[in-house]
């Protein structure tokens, strides 16, 4: 499969985007090459705001923007996209009813060597308490731009999670991908592995595949949309399975594993386990050495697995 650099599918989205409505801009918090949306202001200056590092201000803008019919799409690192914009994006963007395209850049134990301040395991949860408000994580370059499409389409406030490093595509182009609808990248019967975002769906198709070799039949799901979740095809696999493990580059608490846990509490009780970050500050290091430390490899999701099924109730749905 194709390897993409994240950052530069984002770009091209919107520059496509722009070509076709004169109402998309773009905002950033002087971090346009971090961002790789340099190309967008090469192209459309006129549409391009460097708002400084001032992001509530930057959210404020947009929200104002969007009130005049543009459709501001908002990016800076995920740390500062939410922590520093909670009120702006909470009163100007959503409870006002606007229109305004939330994007927080370097997720998790992708944020690296920016270390503990610069990464956010929290964002989504933050943003996921919000009323009305869609939250979604791509896995791929193609999910991406198929995702960042339907966003733009929805009218209301979301936020993306965007992984800006290259990785390779899970789908085929053309694949086709709706908000608060999940993919089913693998079919199973013993558990199912239920994740999200660029890091985490790669090593739940891994650690199936790890499972696979031992007799456990996994099924997985990429579930790019955390809010609204897809609930029915939760139950769908809770019921096949009896067994739901959720994989996320995000806080247990609040993030992924508690979407599942809240619709499978009120729905289907199930035994569940999550992989996550559990409570935890980021740390300094590689991608791969903080995927070590945080227990986010395919063998811990793989180990999380063997664990739940030893625990596993069989029970008559």
């Amino acid at each position: 499969m194709a390897k993409q650099e994240m950052r530069a599918v984002y770009a091209q989205a919107l520059i496509e985007l722009a070509e076709k409505d004169k109402n998309v801009v773009i905002l950033e918090a002087d971090l346009m090459n971090a961002s790789g949306t340099r190309p967008f202001k090469n192209k459309f200056p006129e549409r391009t705001f460097d708002m400084g590092v001032a992001e509530a201000n930057m959210v404020g803008v947009a929200a104002g923007l969007s009130t005049g019919g543009k459709i501001p799409f908002a990016t800076s690192f995920g740390c500062f996209a939410t922590r520093r914009t909670f009120d702006q994006f909470f009163l100007s963007g959503n409870y006002a009813r606007q229109n305004v395209k939330l994007v927080g850049t370097d997720p998790g134990i992708s944020a690296a060597f920016n270390g503990g301040t610069h990464m956010p395991f929290e964002d989504a949860g933050i943003v996921r308490i919000i009323p009305g408000v869609v939250v979604f994580e791509p896995s791929d370059g193609v999910s991406l731009k198929e995702l960042l499409l339907r966003s733009y389409e929805h009218k209301g406030c979301t936020y993306m999670r965007l992984h800006r490093k290259p990785v390779e595509d899970i789908y085929q182009a053309g694949e086709k991908f709706e908000l608060g609808k999940g993919k089913v990248l693998k079919d199973g019967k013993d558990i199912t592995i239920i994740a999200t975002g660029a890091i985490m769906v790669p090593n739940a198709m891994k650690a199936a595949e790890l499972l696979a070799g031992e007799g456990v039949s996994a099924a997985v799901i990429d579930m790019h949309t955390i809010k609204p979740i897809d609930s029915e095809l939760i139950i769908k696999y809770a019921k096949r399975t009896g067994a739901i493990l959720t994989a996320e580059n995000h806080q247990v608490i609040n993030g992924l594993g508690s979407a599942v846990a809240e619709v499978l509490g009120e729905n289907l009780p199930t035994p569940m386990k999550r992989v996550g970050i559990c409570d935890e500050f980021g740390e300094v290091g590689t991608q791969d050495e903080l995927m070590v430390r945080f227990k986010l490899t395919a063998e811990d999701v793989a180990a999380a697995a063997k664990q739940l099924l030893k625990n596993k109730v069989i029970v008559d749905h």
